[in-house]
């Protein structure tokens, strides 16, 4: 097995570090009289389907039964309320800060107790889809959240024979299988957004106050990440192809926040110009041995604004949240989409969307590309060593889509840094800094900036950026030094040439970079005890007086 899932009476010690006060506490809720597991992957849907505030709609799931459902399955929708992305400011980890953690101890401890007259509903899946790397992972959610429930185990993968086969015969490790303990209808005056409360060396969590399903799925990838990168793995939050060449096969990797494009620059056929094979648009992990890669999903979370009805996309919706329905001239229930009705409409959509999806790539990883949004940067840049790739990556500038939840007079087009492009990092940024470094050490690796927004004042569509990618795969991209001693060169693109010899334009380029080395600077200075290396801004010291 991969997770320690049992243990022997002699092993049930204070002294096993497995066993700390919040991990007891969540998993013992998990045995009490009030929990009732959830069979499968039908069980699940008929729950959902009967649960209050669900729709049913009109439209069939595809591959129903492929999928274990029943044959006549149909796509589900659920609505919340004001709040329709993740709220990123209810995040705590413990350890962060110990006086609160006494507190929280104290709340879901709380929340227990009370929740112990109300029906939860359990559910086991697992999360890795490989024998080399698959975690098992327990939810339970209370009466009246099944839609949830069944999203998460359409999400991850539901305990199916075939899984349970592969989890037995998998590599082990010395970690705990994932528990989350679930109550979107909590509500505390000191957490008015709500509360995602995490131990990751212990696998387990307690996500108070919040309906938003990415809350759950991001909560549970939090902690396989977190697995992963404790056993030799990259963790990514990003999308990762294949394309299949006739002499060899070409494995790139795409990092940016929902919103970016990274699932358009992953799922993207490119007029069929090649065989292209799909990892995962949203989870991976990269062996840091080898190179190989593993998903650790099945399904996608995809936004459904580009979606409209009768779309083909639409066949492969399973649960759809944060969108309206209506009834067509048939009188069917159909889908409203394309963010109507609110922002950042939703849906858990199958693996059967993508054609040639596998779920380990052995070949290793040959291209790394932060996908950044920022006018200053043409649509793409090499960049030459791997402290300074790393860099970038810990610099990643973009801007906020509609799936996070901003505050209160916050502009989404404000360019805002997140390292990696990952938000749901539960160990130190430090420990990312080193293992990109040391996948980009590779001989055989390289790594861009691709801006997926505007350079200067013109739009960079997508056929330019496809095209871009192109060039890559075909080994015809040139490029010239953006700028002498940067460690930069950018590729020749008609209509978006730089103009290094503008005053303005170098003065934007210096803003931009003055402005990653302080994200570095005030970042150390918040996080002293894991701060980044002193390389990493000497490089972005290195490009400021290069300009």
């Amino acid at each position: 097995m991969a997770t320690i899932e049992t243990f022997q009476r002699s092993e049930l010690k204070k002294s096993n570090p497995l066993f700390t006060k919040l991990r007891t506490t969540i998993e013992t809720a998990f045995y009490g009289s009030n929990m009732r597991e959830v069979g499968d992957i039908a069980e699940a849907y008929h729950m959902a389907k009967e649960s209050p505030g669900v729709i049913v709609t009109d439209l069939p799931v595809k591959e129903a039964e492929k999928l274990g459902l029943p044959a006549d399955a149909k796509v589900l929708v659920e609505n919340g309320g004001k709040i329709v992305g993740r709220t990123a400011r209810a995040r705590r980890v413990v350890g962060e800060n110990k006086e609160e953690d006494e507190k929280l101890l104290g709340i879901i401890r709380d929340v227990i107790y009370q929740n112990r007259t109300k029906t939860y509903h359990k559910a086991t899946g697992y999360v890795g889809l490989d024998e080399d790397f698959i975690i098992k992972a327990h939810i339970a959610f209370p009466e009246g959240n099944e839609n949830n429930l069944y999203s998460w185990l359409l999400n991850f993968q539901w305990a199916n024979d075939a899984y349970n086969e592969l989890y037995a015969r998998s590599k082990k490790y010395a970690e705990g299988d994932i528990y989350i303990y679930a109550d979107p209808d909590w509500r505390h005056p000191d957490y008015p957004m709500g509360l995602a409360y995490f131990e990751p060396d212990r696998n387990v969590a307690c996500i108070l106050g919040m309906q938003y399903f990415g809350e759950f799925k991001k909560g549970t990838l939090s902690l396989a990440w977190g697995t992963a990168h404790r056993n030799g793995y990259v963790s990514c939050h990003g999308g990762l192809k294949k394309f299949v060449l006739e002499d060899r096969k070409r494995v790139f990797a795409f990092f940016g926040l929902s919103g970016s494009g990274k699932s358009t620059l992953t799922h993207s056929k490119h007029n069929n110009k090649y065989t292209v094979k799909v990892l995962h648009d949203d989870a991976f992990i990269i062996d840091l041995a080898d190179g190989s890669s593993i998903a650790l999903e099945p399904s996608y979370f995809d936004k459904t604004q580009d979606y409209p009805a009768d779309h083909p996309e639409q066949e492969y919706f399973m649960t759809v949240q944060n969108v309206g329905v209506t009834k067509d001239v048939d009188d069917n229930i159909v889908l409203v989409t394309e963010d109507i009705r609110n922002g950042n409409g939703r849906t858990v959509k199958s693996r059967y969307a993508t054609p040639n999806r596998v779920d380990k790539f052995h070949s290793p990883i040959e291209a790394v590309y932060w996908i950044m949004k920022d006018e200053s940067l043409p649509p793409l840049i090499k960049i030459e060593d791997a402290v300074l790739a790393a860099t970038f990556g810990a610099t990643l500038a973009t801007k906020r889509s509609t799936a996070e939840t901003i505050k209160n007079g916050e502009n989404r087009d404000k360019l805002v840094i997140e390292p990696y492009a990952n938000p749901f990092r539960v160990y130190p940024l430090i420990e990312d800094y080193e293992d990109f470094k040391k996948l980009l050490s590779r001989d055989s690796i390289d790594c861009y900036i691709i801006n997926t927004g505007a350079f200067l004042d013109k739009d960079i569509t997508k056929d330019v950026t496809l095209g871009v990618i192109e060039s890559i795969v075909e080994d015809t991209a040139t490029f010239k030094p953006f700028g002498e001693g940067t460690g930069l060169a950018y590729l020749e693109v008609p209509g978006y040439e730089p103009p290094l010899d503008s005053e303005d334009y170098q003065a934007l380029v210096k803003e931009r970079m003055i402005m990653r080395k302080d994200f570095l600077v005030s970042f150390n200075g918040a996080n002293q005890a894991y701060p980044l290396p002193e390389e990493a801004i000497n490089a972005m010291d290195k490009i400021i007086a290069s300009i």
